[in-house]
């Protein structure tokens, strides 16, 4: 195993393009750890340890990772909508099957106190019709 990770870094470190180096957009975002930074057409090693790249780096607006034809800014802002729309779906379907089970328990629960209901006034009328006959007896 660790001979496939000195492989790995190996390819990693010496193999691939330090990504100052790079001239274009396209090779520059062929590497998913370089940033193309429209304002100057110069590519940069992604800040790994921010999120989303400081303003020193690059704007946000002229920034480019992933592909060339769209903005950090716009795939943050897509990102955050499909992110809010999951979140609203599931959300809203959590709601729904809670209402749905609920309404099933308290139509059972109905059904259940018809039952109990009918139940006792056979037991009532059985009582009265004992009573009659033990009154007509005596």
């Amino acid at each position: 195993m660790s001979v496939i990770c000195l492989i790995c870094m190996f390819v990693f470190f010496f193999l691939v393009p330090a990504c100052n180096t790079m001239t274009s957009c396209e090779t520059c975002l062929a590497n998913v750890s370089c940033l193309w930074c429209q304002t100057n057409s110069s590519c940069s090693d992604y800040p790994v340890s921010y999120v989303i790249p400081p303003a020193s780096v690059c704007k946000l607006s002229q920034a480019r990772w992933g592909v060339c034809w769209v903005n950090f800014e716009a795939l943050i802002i897509a990102m955050a909508v499909v992110c809010g729309t999951l979140l609203l779906a599931v959300s809203v379907c959590c709601c729904c099957c809670c209402c749905c089970c609920k309404r099933r328990r308290s139509s059972s629960f109905d059904r259940d106190d018809e039952q109990f209901a009918r139940r006792r006034e056979e037991i009532r009328q059985r009582a009265d019709e004992r009573y009659v006959n033990l009154t007509a007896v005596s």
